[in-house]
């Protein structure tokens, strides 16, 4: 079975999607950055896959517990983002031995459950694959063999060439890596707006809402 793995910040004011201040507060960002994993977390319960959250913080920070019935929670560790993922993936392959795992982040609350069921079924065939953000980035990575992995702690992370360098990294490994859907991720203002278009009634559209009623008209375009 594979495993879903969710790279994760507590959503904690001050902390958690800072880039989306201003026009939101530091409480507003925080508050949207819960309800975009909220609305993830239920994604990958849906999908019937094995559910692991590797969360940089404490699951009391701004998560109700019932959030995470049934998850295997892993703290993260290392030093910078690439080593970070490097350990997340090699932890849940110990506790998964033989297992394939699919990694996203809390950035995508617009990729549904059949998004997240394809794309695993896609490690059936290939050693890899990769969905590329609309930045440049990436918002999944997908192994069948998690070890691989290891390859990340070189990759210059949050760049606009970060996907090319990632892909270029597993390709270093003979690995067949198939494409996945571009999808938009969440990093600045104009984007949460995007995203929240594409889920309106979830979560992290209402949170997007609530902060655009408080703005002037120029700032909610």
């Amino acid at each position: 079975m594979t495993v879903l793995l969710v790279m994760a910040k507590a959503p904690v004011a001050g902390t958690v999607k800072t880039r989306l201040c201003p026009p939101a507060t530091p409480a507003q960002a925080a508050r949207i950055a819960a309800a975009a994993l909220l609305d993830t977390l239920d994604a990958v319960r849906a999908t019937g896959l094995t559910p692991v959250l590797a969360l940089a913080g404490r699951p009391a920070d701004g998560l109700p517990a019932a959030a995470l019935t049934g998850w295997t929670v892993l703290q993260q560790h290392g030093t910078g983002l690439g080593d970070r993922l490097a350990h997340a993936h090699a932890d849940t392959a110990a506790l998964f031995p033989g297992s394939p795992v699919l990694q996203i982040g809390m950035d995508t609350p617009h990729a549904g459950p059949a998004m997240l069921v394809a794309a695993a079924r896609r490690l059936d065939a290939a050693d890899a694959v990769l969905g590329a953000a609309a930045d440049g980035g990436w918002w999944s990575l997908g192994l069948r063999d998690p070890r691989h992995s290891v390859v990340l702690r070189d990759v210059p992370m949050s760049t606009p060439d970060t996907g090319r360098h990632t892909l270029d990294a597993l390709a270093s490994r003979d690995l067949q890596v198939a494409a996945l859907p571009v999808l938009r991720d969440v990093d600045e203002w104009p984007d949460a707006l995007a995203v929240a278009a594409e889920v309106p009634a979830s979560r992290f559209a209402r949170e997007v809402a609530t902060v655009r009623r408080t703005l002037v008209p120029s700032a909610t375009s």
